[in-house]
C-alpha cells in the first residue's frame, strides 16, 4: 500500500494561539509491507491551520528495520534532552510561537538524524560458501594488491568500504567460519581514507577461517569522526556468513583481505549493502 498523504489549511475558526503545534502517535497491526505507525500532526502558523496525515507510514523501499542496542540509551537521552528544551522553550517563552516551532522542527529533524545511525534492516541473508558478501554498507574506495603482514604475511587483495554518518554501521561476516585470530589495536584518529590509516588507526583484526581452510582477514578501522569500535566475537567462535560481528558508531572504514585467485566482483565507486553485496568470489 502507497503512502497516502493529504494537507488541508483553513482560516476560519483559527486558534487563538498562533504557531500551536499538535501531534499525535499511534499504532496499528500492519499488514504486508506498511510500517506500524500512523502519525497526524497540526500545525497551526499565522491564523492557518495545517493539517498533515500520513495513513499509514510506509517505508516506500519496503523493508523492516529495528534500533541497534548501541543507540538505544543515547537515544532516549537525547529524546528527554530535545523534550526538556522544547518544553523550556514553550514555557518561559509562550509568545515566541516562531521560535517554538523551529525548535520543534529542527529537534525532529536532528533527532532522526541520529536516530538513522542505529538503524538495523532486517532480512535474509542468502549464504553461499563460495562468495564473500560485502561486510559493510558504504562505498569502495580501494581495489589492490597489498602485503598483509599481521597475521596473514602473504600478499592478498585488499577491498576497502568507506562508511559514511549515513549509511547503515553494521559489520557482519563476509564469510561463514570460526574466528582463528582476533586483536584489537589502539592507535590514531586520521580521516578514513588517509593511506596510513588501516595501519594506524585504532583499529581491530579479525580473521574467519573457512570449512575448506581459507582464512580471510577483515579490519574495522576507526576514522577522524568514528571513535568508537564494538565487536561482538572472540577467538573459537563459530559464526554464520552475514552474521553481525561488530558496529562502529558514525561510520569508518572496513578493510578485507582476499586470496589473490578471488574474482572481485565490484569495482571502485560502487555502493555495497552488508550481508547483501557480492564482492567476490572465490
Amino acid at each position: 500500500m502507497a503512502a497516502r498523504r493529504a494537507i488541508r489549511s483553513k482560516s476560519a475558526n483559527a486558534p487563538d494561539r498562533i504557531g500551536a503545534t499538535h501531534c499525535g502517535l499511534s499504532t496499528s497491526i500492519p499488514g504486508r509491507g506498511s510500517y506500524p505507525f500512523k502519525v497526524k500532526c497540526t500545525l497551526k502558523i499565522l491564523s492557518l491551520d495545517f493539517t498533515i496525515k500520513t495513513l499509514p507510514l510506509h517505508l516506500l523501499t519496503n523493508f523492516e528495520m529495528t534500533i541497534h542496542r548501541e543507540g538505544r540509551t543515547l537515544l532516549f537521552i537525547l529524546l528527554v534532552v530535545l523534550f526538556a528544551i522544547n518544553w523550556g522553550v514553550s514555557f518561559f517563552l509562550p509568545q515566541a510561537t516562531v521560535l517554538q516551532n523551529i525548535g520543534i522542527i529542527f529537534s525532529l529533524g536532528f533527532y532522526l538524524l541520529i536516530l538513522q545511525f542505529f538503524r538495523v534492516p532486517i532480512f535474509q541473508v542468502q549464504k553461499n560458501g563460495k562468495q564473500i558478501l560485502a561486510p559493510a554498507d558504504g562505498k569502495v574506495v580501494v581495489i589492490e594488491e597489498t602485503e598483509e603482514t599481521e597475521y596473514l604475511k602473504s600478499k592478498r587483495k585488499q577491498i576497502s568500504i568507506f562508511m559514511s554518518p549515513i549509511n547503515v554501521h553494521i559489520n557482519r561476516m563476509p564469510v561463514g567460519g570460526t574466528i582463528s585470530y582476533f586483536k584489537y589495536h589502539p592507535g590514531k584518529y586520521l580521516v578514513a581514507w588517509h593511506p596510513k590509516s588501516s595501519t594506524e588507526n585504532e583499529r581491530t583484526t579479525v580473521v574467519a577461517k573457512m570449512q575448506n581452510g581459507s582464512e580471510i582477514l577483515f579490519r574495522q578501522i576507526a576514522g577522524a569522526l568514528a571513535r568508537r569500535i564494538k565487536w561482538y566475537i572472540k577467538e573459537g567462535q563459530q559464526l554464520e556468513q552475514g552474521d553481525e560481528f561488530g558496529f562502529i558508531k558514525f561510520g569508518s572504514r572496513v578493510d578485507i583481505f582476499l586470496p589473490l585467485n578471488a574474482n572481485v566482483m565490484v569495482k571502485k565507486g560502487d555502493l555495497t549493502k552488508g550481508g547483501k553485496t557480492i564482492i567476490a568470489e572465490l
